[in-house]
């Protein structure tokens, strides 16, 4: 066999045309032909960029439990809360609950409530101690008794400690949905803790109170929830005192709690004022209505709609409407009208008839014109001139 002799290898130009494909010469030691494209490595084209599917976020599916649970679908919302609670992902739970239980409480689910609690604690214990305290007050709001004591057992297995706002909602739910020996049993646990009653709970219980006609329980209550011990209250117990006296119209010992009150160091408002002046416009006592007025006056309390209220209502009860000049211009009847008077009055009072006539025509007229005490009187005078006369048709 004879030996090729080759020159150097030196790489060729490449082609000008795309369409011819380049050569290389083989290395001396080769002893066949192998083609050129075996032994270069191949081309490897472009990485492109593969797009995953992402997986949503924690706080999105929280999110999307909650919209589901509000928007009905209870099986998907709980399906979607068992996954979240058996994974990684169980802290977020506690923040979207919030928003969860209410839902739960508004559709009639208080069983959902209930063991969301139970099975979130389970799984992380310092996540229950906020969780319960929300669960009571759904419970509560949504008049469901019964599995609002069974969440309080439960706090109590756990060691939770009651604080003042689950004892508030506990007692605001029996005051609302209980019986009046059932929410009195709840004050008396509530006081056992030591946990001071809050303003809202008061006005709950004397709503309870007012719905059921218990004036002398009321008197009661209010008297050992600290009359004359707390100051915080302001005058919403001593308030409350004169109008389980002014509702039962015992107008004695209705004098005789203004007097402690005053010399307990205690200033009348305008809700005390107006306690006393509904009372007076019931029995028709001008004498005294007029005294209350003049008190008014000398304390620098600013009648308001309510007060000129019981004046015309007891005159016109009397027939006296001429000589209602006379008691305006003692009440300032030339001033805007305004209504400052606690609405706990009108629950055991009512509305008068002018307070109501005037409240429908300053809600009418919406401030497109300016009103005074004495205008609202002459269209209610007019009004009911009117009411009297009869009229045929011919």
């Amino acid at each position: 066999m004879c030996s090729l002799v080759l020159p150097p290898w030196r790489p060729l130009p490449l082609a000008a045309s795309p369409s011819l494909p380049s050569t290389h010469p083989l290395p001396p030691s080769s002893a066949c032909h192998v083609p050129t494209r075996a032994r270069t490595p191949p081309r490897r084209a472009a990485a492109v960029p593969r797009v995953r599917a992402a997986t949503p976020d924690a706080h999105d599916a929280a999110a999307l439990m909650v919209a589901r649970a509000e928007a009905g679908d209870f099986a998907e919302a709980r399906s979607m809360w068992a996954q979240l609670l058996h994974s990684s992902a169980a802290p977020c739970l506690a923040a979207a609950a919030p928003r969860l239980l209410p839902a739960y409480a508004r559709l009639g689910r208080p069983d959902e409530i209930l063991l969301a609690a139970r099975e979130l604690a389970a799984r992380d214990p310092a996540a229950g101690r906020a969780l319960y305290p929300l669960a009571v007050s759904c419970l509560g709001a949504a008049g469901e008794l019964a599995r609002m004591e069974d969440a309080v057992l439960d706090m109590g297995r756990l060691g939770l400690r009651v604080d003042s706002a689950t004892g508030d909602a506990f007692l605001r739910a029996y005051a609302a949905a209980g019986t009046v020996p059932q929410m009195e049993a709840a004050y008396r646990r509530h006081k056992s803790t030591g946990l001071l009653i809050s303003h809202g709970a008061i006005r709950a219980m004397a709503s309870a109170y007012i719905a059921r006609q218990k004036y002398y329980r009321l008197g009661a209550f209010v008297s050992d929830a600290g009359l004359r011990r707390r100051r915080d209250a302001g005058n919403l117990l001593w308030n409350l005192y004169l109008l389980s006296f002014a509702a039962n119209f015992k107008m004695k010992s209705l004098q005789r709690a203004f007097l402690e009150m005053v010399a307990a160091g205690f200033r009348p408002d305008i809700t005390t004022f107006n306690i006393r002046a509904a009372a007076f416009s019931k029995m028709c006592m001008f004498w005294d209505l007029h005294l209350t007025a003049d008190h008014m006056r000398r304390d620098g309390v600013a009648p308001d709609l309510v007060t000129h209220g019981c004046f015309v209502d007891a005159y016109l009860e009397r027939r006296l409407a001429r000589n209602l000049t006379f008691a305006f211009d003692k009440l300032d009847g030339n001033a805007e009208p305004i209504v400052a008077t606690d609405g706990i009055v009108f629950e055991a009072f009512g509305k008068g008839g002018f307070q109501a006539s005037s409240e429908a025509l300053l809600e009418a007229t919406a401030g497109k014109r300016r009103w005074t005490y004495y205008k609202l009187l002459g269209v209610y005078l007019r009004k009911q001139h009117r009411r009297n006369q009869v009229f045929w048709n011919y």
